[in-house]
């Protein structure tokens, strides 16, 4: 079986991920290894011990370890998976359209996994000269998989959202850098994914450039994308804030664990119960405290959240909006609770029915623990890892 590298040590939550996915591989009979990119040169010494030629590949994600980073490069600039040809096997957890300067220069034997089957349509059409595949969804870990899960009547907290919130306001300096005209255009984007949030921040991106241009050139279609970041952050953070605003100030005490919520204006601040970012595990804690776990999606149209899964094999009931992908696995009022973008008047209410509620709530936690723990674990991404990589031939 293949050696495999990860990497831990930079951002925590996917140096978690890398951990998980690790003691899967284990499990299955790879030997893996964890480079800490906090001690990057103890770590180099330590994986050459590790290496074997033509029988080791790497796992990462968001272009670590081929984002320019020194002690990955020799004298004449080569990547080190270059020159002791290492596939490897990424996965983005953000868009494409973040890492366009990345995806310019990656590896020889470079594979791009996605997380969205939007985000891989996008591959195809914008730089189809990069393996791609297979479409693999976040996953989820249970903290304690030796205990079973707490009841609902006993947990501590009614709703909770654990992730963070960044004023949209922050974005604007990108909106308005230009003058009015592009603000104008900028605002026109942002105004139709609101509206339209089934949208992905591509489609309305051409249709928008398109209406202006008439014509648009597939490269500059591609370069322009690459500047639209500040879009998809925009709506993704207006959102967020709007949805938690809409619950506390209907009078349901909902408890934020991440950072920039002191930020968000309320009506009823006394609802919004500011609490301390958490890391990985920190998160998976509360989320055992919980009847009602709150998800929404950063516009992601058609994959998942960790924070679903997550929500669920803890034993929380899973508040979502939903996706393509979502609507083909989870069901509403079954194994999860959805609501919907283009009707956010009605989360208050579905909220309040489930809190009402307590032995519905706890046959939906039930019903969702069951789903994810049937198909929605890291170790099932594992499994699809490690087919893929086993594909590779020994390269000497």
């Amino acid at each position: 079986m293949k050696k495999i590298m990860f990497f831990e040590g930079d951002i925590e939550t996917q140096g978690y991920f890398s951990r998980q996915i690790a003691e899967a591989m284990q499990k299955i009979g790879h030997e893996v290894f964890l480079y800490n990119l906090g001690n990057p040169w103890n770590s180099t010494e330590k994986f050459f011990r590790f290496f074997e030629k033509g029988n080791t590949v790497l796992i990462n994600f968001n272009f670590h370890g081929m984002s320019g980073e020194d002690y990955f490069l020799d004298e004449n600039n080569v990547m080190m998976w270059d020159a002791l040809s290492i596939p490897s096997y990424n996965i983005v957890v953000d868009h494409p359209m973040y890492y366009h300067h990345f995806l310019e220069k990656v590896p020889r034997n470079y594979h791009h996994i996605s997380i969205d089957r939007n985000h891989e349509k996008y591959m195809k059409r914008f730089f189809p000269e990069i393996a791609r595949g297979p479409f693999l969804p976040l996953a989820g870990t249970k903290l304690y998989p030796n205990k079973s899960n707490v009841p609902i009547s006993h947990r501590k907290y009614d709703v909770i959202m654990v992730g963070n919130y960044c004023v949209p306001k922050t974005f604007e300096k990108f909106i308005r850098r230009i003058d009015d005209e592009y603000t104008a255009f900028y605002y026109g984007m942002i105004d139709d994914l609101l509206a339209n949030p089934y949208k992905t921040v591509e489609e309305v991106a051409e249709a928008h450039l398109k209406a202006e241009l008439a014509e648009v050139p597939e490269e500059e279609l591609r370069k322009a994308m690459a500047a639209l970041t500040f879009i998809d952050l925009y709506v993704r953070y207006t959102l967020r804030g709007k949805i938690v605003q809409l619950l506390v100030d209907a009078g349901i005490k909902v408890h934020v664990f991440g950072d920039g919520w002191d930020l968000l204006p309320c009506k009823h601040g006394e609802n919004l119960v500011l609490m301390n970012h958490l890391d990985s595990v920190g998160c998976l804690k509360k989320l055992c405290q919980a009847r009602i776990s709150l998800n929404v999606m950063p516009w992601f149209k058609d994959g998942a959240h960790d924070r679903i899964f997550n929500s669920m094999l803890n034993g929380a009931v899973c508040l979502t909006d939903s996706s393509v992908y979502l609507d083909d696995i989870l069901h509403n009022g079954v194994d999860c609770s959805l609501f919907d973008l283009q009707q956010l008047e009605s989360l208050p209410e579905i909220t309040e029915k489930l809190l009402a509620d307590p032995d519905q709530m706890q046959a939906i936690a039930d019903a969702g623990y069951n789903l994810a723990k049937d198909g929605h674990m890291w170790e099932h991404r594992a499994v699809k890892l490690h087919e893929l990589i086993e594909k590779e031939p020994h390269m000497v």
